[in-house]
């Protein structure tokens, strides 16, 4: 039996925002394929339970509480990974001799404590944390946070050339830092990201509204909103449902005035599942290029058109199937023309979504590389 040891940012269920969606859908495909996986969790606090659904696709479960101690926002280690430390995970580790994947720079803090001939070590490089922080510090308003964001960023340019050649692999998730991880220490693999859709939806030629779903806490989300209702205020003749479960008073005000848009919560799978199958298009904006952001998984396989800018994928398989605008000109025009259309490209995205980019077929990979020997 095939052990792994995966090391998570945080406790994968429910699988409702980028990262830990992939973390989910990655541990469910591996443990499909007869994996055991001993998880640990980095958390703010222990659940009372584990979900069922976590529980029957894994081995073990661990968690470890994130520390708190302000003070380690003056440590040299960037402060997402020096509050990911636990003697207790050196310890599990030590027990079952397994290899680890680690999920993010932000999980590897340990990794100076760890002797190298006892595991085989992996990583899976959720983002270049360098540029990702950058990205953060420049779309940010809140000067406290933009100065934060900015010094993480810094810290991360030491932190991961120091890192990366300590792994037997890193899996990257997006062609660009596929090419940097490459260039830089030669171990890179690209595996795109899992996201849990199995089948491209069969729907009727008309959807309801335009649909901008997401966490509307961060910063680059935030601005990418911001754009999105400007653009809808000189087109009230279209109908903008916003979706997200994190929306500030500030931004439920901001929609309120304007009366062709409107908020809804997601709460579940189910209910975004629901709201892109009846959307007509779905804007996706964002101002980080950061590789293919996993929502343009979930919208491309459950909904009709999508209007993307071109930081949502630097893969050009999926740019082709969506409607591309450099500015926000290009994406309003591009409103106007799908608004009149019939939507017909269900074959074509079946074609080639549940060929190229099924989970089960990246997990298949991951084993391949990772036992090797």
């Amino acid at each position: 039996m095939k052990e792994l040891h995966l090391i998570s940012f945080n406790y994968p269920y429910p699988p409702s925002y980028g990262g830990i969606i992939d973390v989910y859908y990655k541990i469910k495909a591996l443990s499909d394929l007869g994996i055991k996986i001993h998880l640990h969790c980095f958390i703010d606090q222990i659940p009372d339970k584990i979900d069922p659904e976590v529980k029957e696709i894994t081995e073990n479960i661990f968690f470890y509480k994130k520390k708190k101690n302000p003070l380690l926002y003056f440590s040299q280690t960037p402060f997402a990974a020096a509050i990911r430390d636990s003697q207790t995970l050196l310890t599990n580790l030590e027990k079952i001799k397994a290899p680890v994947l680690f999920e993010g720079l932000q999980t590897t803090s340990i990794i100076r404590f760890l002797r190298k001939n006892d595991h085989k070590l992996y990583l899976r490089y959720h983002n270049n944390e360098t540029e990702y922080y950058k990205g953060l510090s420049l779309s940010e308003k809140n000067l406290f946070k933009k100065i934060i964001y900015r010094i993480e960023s810094l810290k991360y340019t030491g932190y991961q050339k120091k890192l990366l050649k300590r792994f037997e692999t890193v899996f990257c998730l997006s062609e660009k830092e596929y090419k940097e991880v490459e260039d830089y220490s030669g171990n890179a693999q690209l595996i795109h990201l899992f996201h849990g859709n199995q089948s491209v939806k069969q729907l009727d030629k008309k959807g309801n509204y335009f649909l901008f779903h997401g966490d509307l806490t961060t910063a680059d989300n935030k601005r990418a909103l911001n754009e999105t209702i400007d653009l809808f205020k000189i087109l009230p003749q279209y109908k903008l449902v916003i979706a997200s479960d994190r929306a500030s008073e500030d931004i439920k005000r901001k929609i309120s005035e304007v009366k062709n848009i409107s908020l809804t919560p997601i709460q579940t799978t189910e209910k975004l599942h629901d709201l892109l199958e009846n959307a007509h298009g779905n804007i996706l904006i964002s101002y980080q290029n950061s590789g293919t952001k996993v929502k343009l998984f979930n919208t491309l396989y459950n909904s009709r058109f999508v209007m993307i800018n071109g930081n949502i994928t630097d893969d050009p398989v999926l740019t082709d199937l969506c409607l591309y605008g450099a500015d926000m000109n290009e994406i309003r025009q591009h409103i106007i023309t799908s608004a009149e259309k019939d939507y017909h490209d269900t074959e074509n995205r079946k074609k080639i979504l549940e060929n190229t980019h099924s989970d089960i077929a990246k997990a298949e990979e991951m084993i391949k590389v990772i036992f090797k020997n």
